[in-house]
């Protein structure tokens, strides 16, 4: 599995373009958010098509960039959990509608739910419902690979916030703990801000965790 990050906009939202390898073709973009300019630079540059959008939750600074992806790549797919689908056309629960441009990408083409396993170019990622900062956010597991995308669930030594609405502070624990923290210790985590990290790290010193 390749894997790059472009950070995005005024948030640093990480934004993931993975493929099954190192070469041009068929991706899968992870959160492609707010001010997308320099991820469709890199998409164009690297000759890179995406077959599939997934998002790990439904906030502006996650799916912004979803309407300059649809625009340029009109067949992409873009997955969605089931619960989070309203979101994306919702200013207010997407939390756009407190900044200067309310945000609506449209309806997803392609729902989840807990278990599915989303196959697209090449790979293969297994949906972990994970709420608590959101509703129906979601992780994104590659046991092949030992990857997992957590958008803002867990993150290095920290996790994901829950005082926006449908925030469940103890939820978000609970199930980091019963989802995640199982997963091999070696499992690389890409978060959908910050620096990376591994299962076994955060076992061991997240705070939040204990």
């Amino acid at each position: 599995m390749k894997i790059d990050c472009i950070m995005l906009g005024c948030f640093q939202t990480n934004a993931y373009v993975v493929r099954h390898r190192d070469q041009a073709g068929p991706c899968v973009v992870i959160d492609p958010g707010l001010e997308s300019e320099a991820l469709m630079d890199f998409l164009r540059s690297g000759s890179l098509k995406p077959d599939a959008v997934i998002l790990t939750h439904g906030h502006m600074d996650h799916i912004a960039g979803v309407v300059e992806v649809v625009k340029a790549f009109p067949e992409v797919k873009l997955y969605v959990h089931r619960i989070e689908a309203p979101m994306l056309s919702d200013p207010v629960a997407n939390l756009s509608a407190f900044m200067a441009a309310p945000c609506e990408v449209g309806q997803p083409n392609a729902l989840v739910d807990d278990g599915q396993i989303i196959e697209e170019a090449g790979l293969r990622l297994r949906v972990i419902h994970t709420p608590g900062h959101t509703p129906g956010g979601m992780s994104l597991y590659s046991e092949m690979d030992d990857v997992l995308f957590t958008g803002d669930t867990l993150f290095n030594e920290s996790i994901g916030r829950t005082d926006f609405p449908g925030g469940d502070h103890a939820e978000l624990v609970a199930g980091i703990r019963q989802n995640l923290l199982v997963l091999p210790e070696q499992t690389q985590v890409y978060p959908g801000h910050g620096p990376a990290t591994t299962i076994g790290w955060e076992r061991c010193h997240n705070p939040f965790l204990k």
